[in-house]
């Protein structure tokens, strides 16, 4: 009966080792998505979404990068996301009011992260977290170790207790040495389903173009990871159809194959579950005469989507309609090249935000000069139905200054509509953390009330140019520095669309991210300032100076010390010694002999007492010219 036993405990200890495994990758998630949308200036709107979940982070996953779940572990993150930009989101014709334009980013690299340590040690972990990033994606996120490349924000970013770190470098160049390091996050990476289509060449020709990883860490979800990646692409009107609107301008119609340059054939086999959303807006149905049929008398879409899901606001109004198609039903055999064909010109535009917000540079001169923060209305109080008498629209705005911007925040002026107000009647909040010289940069949080029935408003702020060291300047010193993108959110207004969902079964993170009520936000532009910069040539000329001249002294004197004078003396006798060859020849001609007594020449001058007056004076030259240059 031993024996028997023994056998039967193996067996179940087994067992539960293979089942563990098992269990854990059960528990990890993997889903790819894609969201396609067409844009009013004959651009087209495509946005990746991949979510990788896990439920706690350990040494071995199946489905989740173990390089995210060691950051987690080390560096005890709580929120982290880090974005790649390239161009800038036009707010005006892209919109700003819907969970994408909100979640758009500025040019460059932008990193956050949220920790859960001890504010003492918050600092350290943030500077070895940039290096760690740096080699992971490829780039120099570790230029914001530095104390003068990050900040502390307390509330104008997000809401937080001291454990916040923010940092952007708006002159990163992205391309695709930090694309590839992103994709090999991804399980299947761009072999196999929606990640297949992100074909370099179609990506990188966009107007817009950001590529962005946000980390979410808590006790009961685990670990989750969300990668995104927004581009806005000119579609291939030289294979596809146009049709001219209106006001005269092509609209091309465009396909996946026309975007990417290829057609999917299925989706990732660990992926849980790969869809393709086509969303049509609210301004195209208002036109179509029919709610969501994909096929109108205003457009086409084609291919007969799987499911139509339509959007519904508070009022319980169809806004906009989700096309949904499941990247399951399509193989090789049957690849999937969805795409829209317009009918009939059409003009719409999209939703924005309540005010424009632009930033500009005031003033002239390398000394001083001022920074205007500008809003203009879109009056999308009037859309919501408020009365402009009685409602205001809070704004809260975070600007980040270098620390050789030298802001006099004092000198903030306020205009509204062109008239200068009072301080206390716009301004209810505000937090200032004032920079110091090369220790850490400026910041400025506002909390701003503007009435409703306001057009237009104007905030400036005076400040000096400060005075780098040589060694402080970048390469390309005489192109400007820049400033950061200011953050404007409207807290009062947010970006939520709900699309009601009667099965149960069906689960999809990017419409989950759709139901949050984000608040909308917008980026302004990165400023570029001209600082006072020294002339780099100069070092460069006395450089070569001093070395032609240290040459000319080391190289006479090593030719005095290697000549050996009477050698040469007594081989000038010699040679003069010899009789000339034209005489000689002469003598022989004439039948006599050449007397060698005759042809000697003069005897030679004293070489060595003029090499040692051109090494004095060589070298009395170079004690000159060092005594001048040091005094």
């Amino acid at each position: 009966m031993a024996p028997v036993r023994r056998l039967l405990v193996l067996s179940l200890l087994l067992l539960l080792t293979a089942a563990a495994p098992a269990s854990s990758a059960a528990a990890e998630e993997f889903t790819e998505e894609l969201l396609l949308r067409p844009l009013p200036d004959r651009k087209a709107l495509a946005h990746f979404h991949f979510r990788s979940s896990t439920p706690a982070p350990g040494r071995h996953h199946h489905l989740f990068p173990k390089a995210i779940s060691h950051l987690v572990q080390k560096f005890h993150i709580s929120e982290l996301e880090l974005s790649f930009t390239q161009g800038r989101w036009n707010y005006e014709t892209w919109g700003g009011h819907d969970p994408l334009s909100t979640n758009t980013k500025p040019p460059g690299v932008e990193l956050w992260a949220v920790f859960d340590l001890p504010s003492n040690e918050i600092d350290a972990t943030w500077k070895n977290l940039t290096h760690a990033l740096s080699g992971l994606f490829c780039a120099s996120i570790n230029f914001l170790e530095s104390s003068t490349a990050f900040s502390a924000p307390r509330w104008g970013f997000k809401s937080n207790e001291g454990n916040l770190r923010y940092g952007a470098l708006p002159r990163e160049a992205v391309c695709t040495e930090n694309l590839t390091p992103w994709l090999k996050l991804l399980p299947c990476r761009d072999k196999a389903g929606i990640a297949s289509l992100l074909y370099r060449p179609s990506i990188y020709k966009g107007y817009y173009h950001s590529q962005k990883l946000k980390l979410t860490t808590s006790k009961t979800g685990g670990i989750v990871l969300d990668q995104s990646l927004t581009v806005v692409l000119q579609p291939n009107t030289a294979s596809g159809k146009q049709l001219h609107s209106a006001d005269g301008k092509p609209q091309p119609s465009w396909s996946l194959e026309h975007l990417f340059n290829r057609k999917l054939s299925g989706k990732c086999l660990v992926s849980k579950s790969s869809r393709i959303f086509v969303e049509i807006e609210k301004g195209i149905l208002a036109k179509s005469g029919s709610e969501a049929s994909w096929s109108n008398e205003l457009f086409e879409l084609s291919t007969a989507p799987d499911r139509v899901l339509k959007e519904l606001d508070h009022l319980d109004v169809q806004s906009s309609s989700l096309y949904e198609y499941d990247l399951g039903n399509y193989n090789d055999d049957k690849p999937l090249d969805v795409g829209i064909t317009w009918k009939r010109p059409l003009t719409w535009s999209c939703s924005p935000a309540p005010y424009y917000a632009r930033r500009f540079l005031m003033g002239s001169g390398n000394e001083r000069g001022s920074i205007a923060l500008s809003f203009l209305s879109t009056d999308l109080h009037k859309q919501l139905g408020g009365s402009s008498n009685d409602c205001s629209i809070k704004a809260v705005v975070l600007q980040v200054f270098p620390w050789y911007v030298k802001v006099f925040y004092h000198s903030l002026q306020i205009f509204i509509d062109g008239s200068r107000k009072a301080i206390l009647e716009v301004l209810e909040m505000i937090h200032v953390t004032p920079s110091e010289d090369k220790l850490s940069p400026g910041t400025l949080e506002m909390l701003l009330r503007f009435p409703c029935g306001m057009q237009s408003a104007t905030l400036i702020l005076d400040f000096d140019k400060g005075f780098l060291h040589i060694d402080e300047y970048p390469p390309d010193a005489n192109q400007g520095f820049d400033i950061p993108s200011a953050l404007v959110s409207f807290p009062e207004f947010n970006s939520s669309r709900r699309y009601p969902e009667t099965d149960p079964m069906f689960v999809s993170p990017l419409l989950e991210n759709f139901k949050e009520e984000n608040v909308v936000k917008s980026y302004t532009e990165v400023l570029l300032v001209p600082l006072t910069t020294p002339d780099f040539s100069m070092p460069y000329n006395v450089i070569t100076f001093t070395c032609t001249v240290l040459a000319l002294y080391f190289g006479s004197l090593l030719n005095a010390l290697r000549r050996r004078i009477g050698e040469e003396e007594s081989k000038l006798k010699k040679a003069a010694s010899r009789p000339a060859l034209i005489p000689m020849l002469i003598a022989r001609l004439r039948g006599q002999k050449a007397d060698p007594s005759k042809s000697e020449s003069s005897p030679a001058s004293p070489a060595g007492l003029k090499l040692l007056l051109k090494v004095a004076f060589v070298a009395v030259l170079a004690v000159a010219f060092h005594y001048l240059s040091n005094s």
